[in-house]
């Protein structure tokens, strides 16, 4: 399992040409793509495979039919760590399950990258691959995620991240960072809380996007519970602050709807 570079071709590690320079296969996600790669690290040539979500049921007992017989076999990406939201599942169960030995040469990863250099709480965090691209289920999606301490990390397409941003904003009061094009050229970050971020994108983005939003204990060292379900229940029911409450300091709603029915009934016993 060898990680490749998710933009700059020079973050391919020395561990990395040696094993593609020496193996008989590569199975790559898109071949073209790898072949720019290989070109960059004068790769002297050696058979090229894809393997891809439309063809790893067929192709996947294949190569280990091949594995068995001797080849030695590295798996490559479009960009990154295999398997991360990337084809080359079926492969590794395959593997492992006919004693193959999977070895992982370490690397590049977009959401590792984008950690690294986080100035927003972001310990832990939990990782959730690509949001649902449809609108009702990605805000379902965010606010189950929203009512964990977690810091929440995702993926996003260009043409959602706007859609998703503005979902974040409804539902939390959590800072953003969100970055594109990490190691390239038009390499660029984002920070604030969602509408401030929003604020920052052009009308068309372009470029995949990693998007983290901050950790609710450092939420919660901001916003006084007490406080905010105090103000929330001016104006709402207890249900509906209780929610709100729970979003806005980052605590279980469980907790924020036991207190929203203490503050309704009178002044909180001390």
């Amino acid at each position: 399992m060898v990680a490749t570079p998710i933009g700059h071709l020079g973050d391919i590690s020395r561990r990395g040409i040696d094993t593609l320079n020496h193996v008989g296969i590569i199975a790559a996600e898109d071949t073209r793509r790898t072949r720019v790669l290989l070109q960059h690290i004068d790769h002297t040539g050696c058979e090229l495979v894809s393997v891809h979500e439309h063809n790893e049921e067929r192709v996947g007992p294949v190569l280990i039919e091949r594995m068995r017989q001797g080849s030695d076999i590295a798996l490559v990406s479009d960009a990154g760590t295999p398997l991360i939201n990337d084809p080359g599942y079926l492969l590794l169960q395959l593997a492992w399950e006919a004693g193959v030995r999977v070895v992982p040469i370490p690397g590049a990863c977009s959401i590792i990258t984008a950690l690294s250099v986080c100035p927003i709480p972001c310990q832990p965090f939990r990782y959730v691959g690509f949001l649902s691209s449809k609108p009702k289920l990605r805000r379902t999606q965010l606010e189950r995620w929203l009512m964990m301490p977690d810091a929440l990390v995702f993926l996003e397409s260009p043409h959602r991240i706007r859609a998703a941003l503005a979902d974040i904003g409804d539902l939390s009061a959590r800072r953003v960072m969100i970055g594109r094009e990490m190691t390239k050229q038009y390499e660029s970050f984002a920070v604030g809380d969602a509408q401030e971020v929003l604020a920052q994108l052009a009308e068309t983005p372009k470029g995949e996007f990693v998007c983290i939003i901050e950790a609710a204990e450092s939420v919660t060292a901001r916003f006084d519970l007490s406080h905010v379900m105090t103000t929330l229940l001016q104006d709402l029911a207890p249900t509906q602050a209780a929610k709100l409450a729970a979003q806005i300091c980052g605590v279980r709603k469980k907790e924020a709807y036991e207190l929203a029915l203490r503050l309704s009934e009178g002044p909180v016993a001390q």
